[in-house]
């Protein structure tokens, strides 16, 4: 009699060791479901970001056998992010091209910016005594005293910390 009992004994464990590993699972793949449909919901959107003006603040140019510029101006961006999450910038650099050719590099200092909103963004570019070769110094020559306007690369890589989605690197890349 003690041999029956203990056979039914061992089935009822096994059974609810059954019934547990199964409510895990059920439990497991419920959870996933949550997140994937949270996720296709909210379907984070990248920012935007458009420059709206660039000021000359100062500038110097000296042609010799090569070219050396020295240039400051800043550069006024505005951000917009239209997720349902706020999203906090962290500090990120750019390199600023002509021609191809690197000739200085900006900060954009870290921000909050709010869901659904616009923001700006100024950030001030020190061009310090950067060689040119002859070629891309009279073509800066031309377009400054001719065109009244200099064609600038803006080459760089945002990272941002959004609250709801975590950590995001790298955000977008902006050209």
């Amino acid at each position: 009699m003690t041999s029956g009992h203990h056979s039914s004994s061992a089935a009822s464990i096994k059974g609810c060791c059954c019934c547990l590993v199964l409510l895990f699972s059920f439990l497991l793949l419920l959870s996933l479901a949550i997140i994937l449909i949270l996720v296709l919901a909210v379907k984070p959107k990248t920012p935007q970001f458009t420059l709206q003006q660039v000021t000359i603040n100062y500038i110097n140019f000296t042609a010799t056998d090569s070219a050396t510029v020295t240039l400051v101006f800043r550069m006024l961006f505005t951000a917009r992010n239209n997720n349902i999450a706020g999203i906090k910038y962290r500090d990120s650099t750019f390199t600023i091209m002509y021609r191809g050719v690197p000739v200085g590099r900006g900060v954009v200092r870290g921000f909050y910016q709010a869901a659904h909103s616009a923001r700006n963004v100024e950030t001030t570019v020190s061009v310090d005594q950067t060689n040119l070769m002859q070629a891309d110094a009279a073509a800066l020559v031309r377009d400054v005293t001719v065109y009244d306007r200099v064609e600038l690369r803006v080459m760089g890589m945002l990272v941002l910390r959004s609250g709801l989605l975590g950590s995001l690197r790298p955000v977008c890349r902006y050209r």
